[in-house]
């Protein structure tokens, strides 16, 4: 911390990755007193799909491939920006004892699994094509939700029906588990 003779205080905090005068740093940004601007902390790097894949849980299968993850991220961005997502446990088994149709996307990474273990059976009963991805917290980013989300249905809409189409013949030609 340095005084300066017109009375502020220049200091070199973690948070902060620079010499300017900080007035404030409350979690974990700094704000300028000269310019006004906020310094963010680096954001934690992607991990690859390999880094992932080793933190699923055992019931996650059949798991989607690194592509077919990719496809059905891009899907649930559009079905997202129509509207046309159901999000969360309750309301994905709701929806699924109603008879809406649509591909269920379960996150491999959710524990404890008892949270949704029920779903994958109940999507087998009703003949709905599911699969697993190994990230939940980048399920709930492609959902557009900065928490994340273990289960997703994603419902056919005329505006992104081509990309659906795909990421539906990719998932039901994908083995069941026994």
């Amino acid at each position: 911390m340095v005084q300066r003779g017109n009375g502020s205080v220049q200091r070199k905090d973690p948070a902060c990755a620079c010499f300017l005068p900080c007035s404030v740093v409350v979690m974990g940004r700094a704000k300028h007193e000269e310019s006004g601007e906020t310094v963010e902390p680096e954001a934690t790097p992607e991990r690859s799909y390999q880094e992932l894949v080793e933190n699923v849980n055992a019931i996650a299968r059949p798991l989607a491939s690194r592509k077919l993850t990719r496809k059905l991220y891009k899907c649930i961005k559009k079905a997202a920006k129509h509207k046309q997502l159901r999000r969360g446990v309750k309301d994905v088994q709701k929806f699924i004892n109603k008879g809406e149709k649509g591909i269920t996307v379960l996150a491999g990474d959710t524990l404890p699994i008892e949270v949704y273990c029920h779903i994958p059976i109940m999507c087998e009963d009703r003949n709905l094509p599911y699969a697993y991805i190994p990230s939940k917290t980048d399920l709930g980013i492609a959902a557009g939700s900065k928490r994340p989300t273990c289960v997703i249905m994603i419902k056919p809409h005329e505006e992104y029906q081509e990309a659906y189409d795909e990421c539906l013949e990719e998932v039901e030609a994908l083995p069941l588990p026994l």
